[in-house]
């Protein structure tokens, strides 16, 4: 799940046709060393709806499992004794027709999204927050993880889940090219995973996090007192109208935030605004392939990414490209500099899952409404799985310098 994001008033989207495009991916890169046997596959597809009528005729959607699981039984034993004025073959067709019937409904509710963005990021993110359920398989860190190409070709699960996270963040920092920032600001900072782990690396560095959560604000400032860090600060701030004076900050850190950001231009602009001259700034987010005359979107592929704009309170995503054209439009920014990091990170949808099945107590535990929750997560990871993996999404990374005048 993305970072949290900060929200102002979502406008329609608008794309700006600029030097950065060009063909989109239209297949998931070759030699991915992800390997799920057939019975993941079987369990993965049984806790997934189809998005698209051709999905529907690759993976059996879970509604229609259990409905011919825990129906088809009944039909046969109702069919055998019979019902009064209505022959047997009758009785079956009565209780597939109402199975079907059944399985229509649930399928139905799967596949209509339930937390479209209406500036409700800070509330969704109270109450995950308040849930616990995030935090205790996710840990302190509220993005995906990184693995490396040999991790790929042992098998993802023999990695700790958690660990990734913690690699992801040096993998970015290194990427980025910071080195000893004194000032870092980390723009949607959910628990402040990432902020503490900063403050500790850099202990000279005044390290501040930013989010729309107030239950973010209190979790990250319980943890950091916990940890003794007395160089990290979290507060409640909107990252499209930044409080901080310009010039602020050596280091502008933004991972998986820009996915809830209603107006992607003032995102990067404010980041850039409080970024010091000399400064890096540096981005993680998702992103939707780069759509071009040559490879347009097609209706299919719109739905599934309705689904999931509106099933994690997402306004809508951009390409990469479309980073890299605000970017350079900033006119304020040097070496600005794009990257895919699909590969090392797609293993962290189908892993988050799995983590759920081999420790599912929490959820147990907590009752109806988190058992369904739960469950309308899992089909989304999912989605999200298959929608990185066929190339409609990309792993975005930027980074960039801010101009000395």
């Amino acid at each position: 799940m993305a970072a949290v994001g900060c929200a102002a008033v979502a406008r329609p989207f608008t794309r700006c046709p600029a030097p950065f495009r060009r063909t989109g991916r239209q297949n998931a890169p070759a030699g991915r060393a992800v390997t799920v046997r057939a019975a993941e596959e079987e369990v993965l597809a049984a806790t997934s709806t189809s998005y698209t009528a051709e999905a529907g005729q690759q993976a059996q959607p879970i509604a229609e499992i259990a409905a011919q699981s825990c129906c088809a039984p009944q039909a046969d034993t109702a069919a055998a004794a019979g019902l009064p004025g209505i022959p047997p073959a009758g009785v079956t067709a009565l209780l597939v027709s109402g199975a079907l019937l059944a399985g229509y409904g649930i399928k139905k509710v799967f596949d209509t999204p339930s937390r479209a963005y209406d500036q409700n990021v800070g509330q969704e993110y109270d109450a995950w927050t308040e849930e616990g359920v995030l935090e205790y398989y996710w840990g302190e860190h509220i993005h995906l993880g990184y693995y490396s190409e040999e991790e790929r070709q042992k098998g993802y699960k023999k990695k700790n889940f958690i660990q990734a996270k913690y690699d992801f963040v040096e993998e970015m920092l290194k990427w980025s090219g910071a080195a000893n920032p004194a000032t870092i600001l980390d723009v949607g900072c959910g628990i402040g995973g990432t902020s503490r782990y900063l403050a500790a690396k850099f202990p000279q560095a005044q390290v501040k996090g930013i989010t729309l959560s107030p239950n973010q604000v209190k979790r990250g400032t319980e943890l950091a007192a916990e940890r003794g860090l007395g160089n990290v600060k979290f507060q409640v701030m909107d990252a499209l109208k930044m409080e901080f004076p310009d010039n602020s900050f050596d280091l502008v850190w933004a991972c998986e935030s820009g996915e809830h950001m209603p107006n992607k231009k003032a995102y990067v602009d404010e980041m850039v605004r409080v970024l010091k001259p000399g400064g890096t700034l540096v981005i993680a987010t998702w992103c939707q392939r780069e759509e071009t005359p040559d490879n347009l979107f097609s209706e299919s592929d719109k739905e599934r990414l309705r689904f999931l704009y509106e099933e994690w309170a997402h306004p809508y995503f951009v390409s990469k490209e479309e980073y890299g054209r605000i970017m350079e439009g900033t006119e304020r920014l040097d070496n600005v500099a794009l990257a895919d990091w699909t590969e090392p990170t797609i293993d962290s949808w189908r892993h988050s899952i799995w983590v759920g099945v081999w420790d599912p107590w929490i959820v147990v535990f907590k009752g109806p409404r988190i058992w369904y929750k739960t469950l309308r997560e899992i089909v989304t990871l999912e989605r999200m799985h298959r929608a990185f993996d066929d190339g409609l999404m990309e792993y975005g990374m930027m980074k960039a310098t801010k101009k000395v005048a």
